[in-house]
């Protein structure tokens, strides 16, 4: 389906030629390359900002300092860590829909939505244009999310390599039944890994000589639900490790220690993965002539302030890019949307962006040497969310919510403060709620844009614990409609100071930039009347059903 809302797109045969003549113009943008580089992207499901790369840089009080990504920081060592990368959307669909097209997420039409989403054929992806420019393109796993029909922007049957199988995506799960069948850890671990390198080699080997290829690979692993316990069965993480090393939002207690445990564990299976991609690279002697990018599609899952939320935790994502001669062992803080990704892979293949993407490409960034701030007017980035699940709130509505990050702050505005932000709280009283188990593995009992966890479970279970109810609060209680956090003294995001008068003219320059720039990208929620994502086809007023 086609919508009014998105922004003049590429729409003709004409366009496709035309960005095929400019290619042959341009020379290969890669120092001393004499072809055009390959692109490996390795995107994982649900991975925020964890990475032992980051813990590094960080104090001895953050729980990085416990997760284990050796291959993610030989990319960041060797090229570029970028310390505030974010994604448009703390959602799958509208995030996936931002970076394939370049744009913010309310520019894709009804890609800005989780279930019922449809891709607007109209809008250009980026790998469909890296494939009329010559590139063998191919993905395993998850790309686009509804379904992946063929005509979807990157995915389909004819991109398709997965014969192999698709087991990797529930690594604990298939690891953790492996070892109760009789394997031993290294050995289930080494079969998993089996099936990712040979989806690999499928890809190359329908490669056609030496044409530069761009390979999407996107497991699922890092997204829920995941053998409990498997943090530490399977990779070693103690749980006790963590203690005293979480954020303030998230209670220090063992079971969600342990949750959090067994998420790192996903994380390094992932990295495991990424691992064995490097390595056929080198063998290939391609390592220095692909342009390697690793990052992770929103927050954490099952959390507070993760997944669905506009709070550093559920926007902010690793990311670390490595491209040949590239000057590396550099650490930057420009503020990178994931949306950028789409005209940094074009431009890197010589391919000029379209006009309409809001996205900018950091090849600029990566041909600097510099450290630190490299491109001064890299300051902020604009997260949002409609819709998640559609069931969450009655008659299918969104919680809209628009937020600008800078360095020294992030605000929050809420559209609509009177909905729940987590969705409604279905199936639970002030004396009465569903039992642990039902929380922990079923998302739609309650509070459905929250997963369903170990941790929601204790939670929803203590939140009526004088100790304990100020973070069940904060986790799934209804929001003012603006929100502002100071991030030299409230790093967390728990603190808000909007209402405070010291801080009135700072919330009201930001509020400022931040409408201009919804304005300026002709954003629904601020255009018009601002209800479009409050009516069909996004809302649906007469669908109360919640199963």
């Amino acid at each position: 389906m086609r919508s009014r809302f998105v922004a003049p797109t590429v729409r003709h045969a004409g366009r496709a030629l035309r960005l095929v003549i400019a290619l042959v113009a341009l020379p290969a943008l890669t120092e001393g390359a004499h072809r055009r580089p390959n692109i490996l992207f390795a995107f994982a499901d649900d991975w925020g900002r964890h990475a032992s790369a980051y813990g590094k840089i960080e104090n001895e009080n953050s729980a990085n300092r416990v997760v284990q990504t050796p291959n993610f920081d030989r990319v960041a060592r060797e090229g570029i860590l970028f310390k505030n990368a974010f994604v448009t959307a703390p959602s799958c669909t509208p995030c996936r829909s931002s970076l394939l097209s370049g744009q913010y997420f309310w520019r894709t039409g009804l890609a800005a939505i989780l279930q019922g989403a449809q891709w607007d054929d109209s809008i250009p992806s980026f790998p469909l244009l890296l494939r009329q420019a010559g590139y063998h393109i191919g993905q395993t796993y998850k790309v686009w999310s509804p379904g992946t029909p063929v005509d979807a922007p990157y995915g389909g049957k004819q991109f398709e390599y997965e014969k192999a199988g698709s087991r990797f995506n529930q690594f604990s799960q298939n690891a953790t039944a492996m070892v109760a069948d009789g394997l031993t850890i290294p050995a289930a671990k080494q079969d998993l890994y089996k099936e990712v390198t040979g989806n690999f080699e499928a890809f190359l080997r329908d490669r056609k000589g030496n044409e530069p290829f761009c390979y999407w690979f996107g497991p699922t692993l890092v997204h829920r639900k995941w053998t409990r316990g498997s943090g530490k069965a399977l990779w070693g993480i103690d749980p006790d490790r963590l203690k005293g090393k979480l954020p303030k939002f998230l209670p220090d207690v063992p079971e969600v220690r342990e949750d959090l445990a067994d998420y790192f564990g996903e994380i390094q299976a992932f990295d495991a993965a990424l691992g064995l991609l490097l390595e056929r690279l080198e063998q290939l002697g391609e390592l220095d002539n692909t342009l390697i990018v690793v990052s992770g599609d929103h927050g954490a899952p099952g959390f507070p302030n993760g997944k669905c939320n506009l709070y550093d935790f559920g926007v902010g994502v690793p990311l670390a890019i490595r491209w040949g001669a590239a000057p590396g062992g550099r650490i930057v803080d420009d503020f990178v949307n994931l949306m950028d990704l789409a005209p940094t892979f074009l431009e890197a293949g010589g391919v000029p962006p379209p006009s309409e993407m809001t996205g900018r490409s950091v090849v600029n960034v990566l041909r600097s040497s510099q450290s630190g701030l490299v491109d001064p007017t890299r300051t902020w980035v604009i997260t949002g969310r409609e819709r998640h699940v559609a069931a969450a709130r009655d008659e299918s509505m969104p919680y809209p919510h628009r937020a600008l990050r800078t360095k020294d702050y992030l605000y929050i505005i809420n559209f609509k403060p009177d909905r729940w932000p987590m969705g409604n709280p279905y199936n639970l009283t002030e004396n009465q709620a569903p039992g642990q188990e039902a929380l922990t593995e079923n998302t739609m009992i309650s509070f459905m844009d929250f997963d369903a966890s170990p941790t929601k479970a204790w939670l929803v279970a203590h939140r009526s614990d004088p100790e304990w109810a100020a973070y069940y609060q904060r986790a799934f209680g209804k929001r003012p409609r603006e929100e502002l956090y100071v991030l030299s003294d409230d790093p967390d995001q728990v603190s808000n100071v909007a209402n405070d008068t010291r801080y009135q003219s700072i919330r009201e320059q930001l509020n400022h930039e931040l409408l201009n720039e919804l304005r300026r990208t002709q954003d629904p929620r601020v255009t018009g009347d601002g209800s479009t994502f409050d009516k069909p086809p996004f809302a649906n007023p007469t669908n109360v059903d919640r199963n």
